[in-house]
C-alpha cells in the first residue's frame, strides 16, 4: 500500500509540473468551461413548500396530489379581524370592502369565503333556499339581527368564520392548486381525444410555484395594509404564508451567509498567510466551486430548497480547506528554498493525496443522503457533494496554475519560525501527553460516550416549520391566535372512495362518515382537550338541507334514513346554483372529502392520531370503500417517518463507506477501524448533548452527523496519512506522532477552524433550525479536532509499537 501511494503521490508531482508549464492554457480552458456553464445561473429557482420534502414517487405525496386533482388546493390564507362586535353595521361594511378587495385583487383565486358570502340554508315554507348570509346590501337593522342569530347558530360557522365567543371572524382565502399554464386557455382540450380513449395523454399540469404562491401572499397583505388600522385590526396567517416567508428568509439569509463567510476566510486566510495571494487564490476558487454547484442545479432543473440554504457556508468552509493544506506546505517549502516550482510540485505530492481522500469520505458522507426519503436532504447530499469534487478539481487544476503566476516574494522566516516553533511545541507537548497517558486518554472518551448515550436514549424527532421563525414573528402570533381562537389553522384531509357511483347516496355510507368525523372530534391524547377543531363533510350539508325542508326544526338536524330521500334532497340543493359540493364530492356521488381542522403543532404530535384515523377508517368501512388519510398535515407527519428512515439510514451508509475508504488508505485493518473511532466519538457526544439538552432532531439537525463524520475525518486523513510516512521511516510511534503534529498539526487547525466558523455563522440565521445546525456542527467538528490531537495519537501508539522497520507493515 505504501509503493501504491508513493506511486501516487509522484504523478500528482508530474501533474503539478505540467500545469505549471500551461499555467495560461490551463485557466484559460478552465474559463471557458466555466463560462459555459455559469451561463446556465439564469434559470435557478426556489421551492420551499412542504411537497418540494418528498420524492414524486412518495405514496403520501401522490394520494396528496390525487386529493388536488380531484378537490383542489386544501392550503388557504387566513385573514382574521378582531372586534367587539361582528355584526356592527360599520365593521361589516369594511369587511364587505376587504372581501370585495381580495377577490379584484388576488391572483390565481379560487375563492374567498367569509361572512360575507358564506353559504346561509334555510326553508322557506315548501322552498329550499340557499343563499349567502350577507347577500342583501345595505343591510337594514331585522336584517342584521336575522343574520346575527343565523350566524351564531350555525355549526358550521364556527370556529371556522366565527370564534366561538363571537369577537373573531375570518376571511379564508384558497387559491388555485395549478399554475398559470394550467388553466391558461379554458378551451384546450375540446379538440383532444376523449380521456381513456386511444390515443389520448392526460394533459400536464404544474403546481403553483414558489413565485405564484409569492404573489398571491403580496397581493392579500397588500389590500390588508390598507384596512388594517385600531378599529380593525388584522392578522394573517396560513401555510402559504409560512411558505413565502420561508422562501423571502432562506434568499436574504444564503446572500447573508455567502458575504459573511467570504469575510471570515478573508480575514482569517489573512491573518494566517500575511499574503495578498494567500487569501485571493483560495476565495477564487471556493466561490467559483459555489457558483458552479448553482449552475449545475439549475441546469438540471433541481430548485433550492429549504435546507440548500446550508450550502454557501458549507461549500465556502469545506472547500477551502484542500487549498489551505496546499498553500500551507507551498509556502513553507518556498520560504525556505525560494523555489516556485520546486515548492509546488513538492506541496503536490505532499498533500495531494491526502486532499482527495478527504474531499472523496466528505462526498461519501454527503452522497449517503442518496437514500433519503425526504427528497431535499437527498438533493442537499448530491449537489453538496458535487460542490465539494468541483472544489476539489478546481483546487488541484487551478491553484497550482494561479500559483505559477501569480507574483510571489520569499520571506525570510525569522518571525514565522518564532511563531512556528511555539505552535510546534505546543503540538508536540500535545502528542507527547496523549502517547505518555494513551489508556487514560482512551477511557476518558469511552466514559464520556457512555454518558452521552444516555442522552441520545432522549432524543426526539420534530417537524415544526412554524417554529422555525423566532418568537415574535407576526406570522408566529397570527397563527396562535387563530388556533387559540378558531382552535385550528391546518387540515387533515380524509378522502372516503366507495368505489361506486352515488355510493354516497347510501345513508349507511353517510352514517360511517359521520361517525369517523366525530371520532376525529373526540380524539384526545396526553390529556390534551380541543385536540381537534372542527371537522367538514357532506354530511354537514346533508343535515343543514334535512333541517331546512323540514321547517328548520332542529330536531331535524340529522341525515335522513332513505336512500331516496339522500338523493332527492341532494338534488334540491344542487339546484339552487350553489356549488358547495364541489369541494366535498366528486361528480359521481362515488368519493367524500373529511376535512378535519387542528391547531399548527409539532408534526410528532399528529402522528398517532393519522395513525389511529386511518384505523378507524378501515374499522368503520371494511371493504365497503376505501379511506386515504391526506393533507397537509398527514405529510408533515410522512416527515417524521421520513426524518427516521433517512437518519438512520445515512448514518450507516456514511459510517460503512468512510470506514472502507479510511482502511483503504491506510492499508491495515486493525489500524484503519481505530482510526474512526475519534470520528465517531465526536458524533455520539454531540447526539448526547442534544438529547440532555432537549434539542430535538429535525430537519437540519439530522444532518450534523453524516455531514460531521465526512468532514471529520479529513483530519483524520491527513493525520493518519502523514502518520504513516513518518512511522515507516523512522519505526516509532513516538515519533512519528511528535514529527505529525509539528508537520500538519497546524494544517488541520486551521482548516478545522475555518470549518467551525463557517458553520457557526449559522448562528446570525433568521431561522431558529439554523441557529442550531451550525452551533451543534460546530461543536461535533471542535470535538473532533481534540480527538484527532490528543485521543488518535493515543490509539495510534497502542496500535503500533515500536518495531524494527522491516516489519511494520507485515501484518494486518
Amino acid at each position: 500500500m505504501t509503493r501504491i501511494n508513493q506511486r501516487i503521490e509522484r504523478g500528482f508531482e508530474v501533474m503539478a509540473r505540467l500545469l505549471c508549464r500551461r499555467s495560461v492554457a490551463t485557466l484559460a480552458v478552465m474559463a471557458v468551461l466555466m463560462g459555459a456553464l455559469l451561463t446556465q445561473l439564469r434559470h435557478i429557482q426556489f421551492d420551499t413548500s412542504t411537497e418540494g420534502f418528498f420524492r414524486p414517487t412518495d405514496p403520501a405525496l401522490r394520494n396528496y396530489n390525487a386529493f388536488r386533482d380531484q378537490f383542489g388546493r386544501d392550503e388557504v390564507i387566513i385573514v382574521a379581524i378582531r372586534t367587539k362586535d361582528v355584526f356592527a353595521r360599520a365593521f361589516l361594511d369594511k369587511l364587505k370592502a376587504l372581501h370585495a378587495a381580495i377577490e379584484a385583487e388576488v391572483p390565481y383565486l379560487d375563492e374567498v369565503t367569509s361572512l360575507i358570502n358564506a353559504r346561509s340554508t334555510f326553508g322557506r315554507r315548501d322552498e329550499l333556499v340557499v343563499e349567502d348570509l350577507l347577500g342583501k346590501w345595505p343591510l337594514g337593522d331585522e336584517e342584521l339581527r336575522r343574520a346575527r342569530e343565523r350566524a351564531l347558530a350555525n355549526p358550521l360557522y364556527r370556529n371556522f368564520l366565527l370564534s366561538e365567543d363571537g369577537t373573531l371572524t375570518t376571511l379564508q382565502v384558497r387559491m388555485r392548486a395549478y399554475g398559470t399554464d394550467a388553466a391558461q386557455d379554458v378551451l384546450a382540450g375540446f379538440d383532444a381525444p376523449r380521456p381513456g380513449a386511444a390515443g389520448a395523454k392526460a394533459p400536464a399540469r404544474r403546481l403553483l410555484s414558489d413565485k405564484e404562491n409569492s404573489e398571491v401572499v403580496r397581493a392579500v397583505l397588500g389590500a390588508v395594509r390598507r384596512f388594517d388600522g385600531p378599529d380593525f385590526p388584522i392578522q394573517v396567517a396560513g401555510s402559504p404564508m409560512v411558505t413565502d416567508l420561508l422562501t423571502r428568509t432562506m434568499q436574504k439569509d444564503m446572500a447573508k451567509f455567502m458575504a459573511l463567510a467570504l469575510v471570515a476566510i478573508a480575514v482569517f486566510l489573512f491573518a494566517l498567510f500575511r499574503r495578498v495571494s494567500a487569501v485571493f487564490a483560495p476565495l477564487f476558487i471556493v466561490w467559483l466551486s459555489l457558483v458552479s454547484t448553482f449552475a449545475v442545479m439549475a441546469a438540471l432543473g433541481t430548485p433550492l430548497r429549504t435546507p440548500s440554504s446550508v450550502l454557501p457556508s458549507f461549500l465556502l468552509s469545506v472547500g477551502v480547506g484542500a487549498s489551505v493544506h496546499l498553500l500551507t506546505i507551498f509556502y513553507r517549502e518556498f520560504d525556505r528554498s525560494g523555489d516556485r516550482l520546486g515548492s509546488i510540485v513538492y506541496a503536490m505530492g505532499h498533500s495531494g493525496l491526502p486532499i482527495v481522500m478527504t474531499s472523496l469520505t466528505t462526498a461519501a458522507g454527503l452522497l449517503s443522503f442518496l437514500t433519503a426519503q425526504v427528497a431535499s436532504i437527498a438533493e442537499l447530499g448530491i449537489y453538496a457533494a458535487v460542490g465539494v469534487m468541483l472544489a476539489l478539481v478546481y483546487t488541484l487544476v487551478m491553484l497550482p496554475a494561479i500559483l505559477a503566476l501569480l507574483p510571489l516574494r520569499r520571506r525570510v522566516p525569522i518571525g514565522a519560525d518564532a511563531r512556528g516553533n511555539w505552535a510546534d511545541r505546543s503540538l508536540a507537548a500535545l502528542g507527547d501527553f496523549a502517547t505518555n497517558h494513551a489508556w487514560k486518554v482512551v477511557g476518558v472518551s469511552l466514559l464520556l460516550a457512555v454518558v452521552a448515550f444516555g442522552g441520545i436514549a432522549k432524543l426526539r424527532l420534530s417537524h415544526n416549520t412554524l417554529l422555525w421563525f423566532p418568537k415574535g414573528t407576526p406570522l408566529r402570533e397570527a397563527t396562535d391566535l387563530i388556533d387559540r381562537e378558531m382552535k385550528g389553522s391546518v387540515s387533515l384531509e380524509i378522502v372516503v372512495d366507495t368505489g361506486r357511483k352515488n355510493g354516497l347516496y347510501e345513508p349507511a355510507m353517510l352514517n360511517k362518515l359521520d361517525t369517523l368525523a366525530a371520532a376525529a372530534r373526540s380524539y384526545q391524547e396526553d390529556g390534551l382537550a380541543d385536540f381537534v377543531g372542527k371537522s367538514l363533510s357532506v354530511t354537514d350539508v346533508v343535515r343543514e338541507i334535512h333541517q331546512a325542508l323540514n321547517e328548520n326544526r332542529p330536531q331535524f338536524y340529522q341525515v335522513p334514513q332513505h336512500r331516496e330521500l339522500v338523493a332527492q334532497e341532494l338534488l334540491l340543493f344542487e339546484n339552487s346554483g350553489n356549488d358547495d359540493l364541489e369541494d366535498m364530492v366528486d361528480t359521481q356521488f362515488s368519493k367524500a372529502r373529511l376535512t378535519v381542522i387542528v391547531p399548527w403543532k409539532d408534526a410528532a404530535t399528529y402522528v398517532r392520531f393519522v395513525e389511529y384515523l386511518k384505523a378507524e377508517g378501515r374499522r368503520l368501512f371494511g371493504d365497503d370503500a376505501t379511506v386515504t388519510v391526506t393533507g397537509l398535515l398527514s405529510l408533515f407527519t410522512r416527515a417524521i417517518a421520513a426524518m427516521m428512515q433517512s437518519t438512520l439510514v445515512s448514518y450507516a451508509i456514511a459510517s460503512v463507506v468512510i470506514t472502507a475508504m479510511m482502511i483503504l488508505l491506510i492499508g491495515r485493518l486493525r489500524l484503519g477501524l481505530l482510526s474512526m473511532v475519534p470520528n465517531f466519538i465526536p458524533i455520539v457526544l454531540t447526539l448526547g448533548l442534544m438529547g440532555w439538552a432537549d434539542i430535538p432532531l429535525d430537519m437540519f439537525t439530522l444532518l450534523i452527523g453524516s455531514i460531521a463524520i465526512g468532514l471529520a475525518v479529513d483530519d483524520t486523513i491527513h493525520f493518519m496519512h502523514n502518520f504513516q510516512r513518518y512511522y515507516h521511516r523512522l519505526g516509532d510511534s513516538r515519533r512519528a506522532v511528535h514529527e505529525t503534529l509539528q508537520g500538519t498539526g497546524r494544517a488541520m487547525i486551521i482548516t478545522s477552524v475555518v470549518l467551525v466558523i463557517g458553520f457557526w455563522l449559522f448562528m446570525l440565521a433568521s431561522l431558529n433550525n439554523l441557529f442550531y445546525f451550525g452551533l451543534l456542527t460546530g461543536i461535533t467538528l471542535l470535538l473532533a479536532l481534540v480527538a484527532d490531537l490528543v485521543l488518535s495519537p493515543a490509539l495510534v501508539h497502542l496500535a503500533t509499537p515500536a518495531r524494527p522497520r522491516r516489519q511494520l507493515f507485515a501484518r494486518v
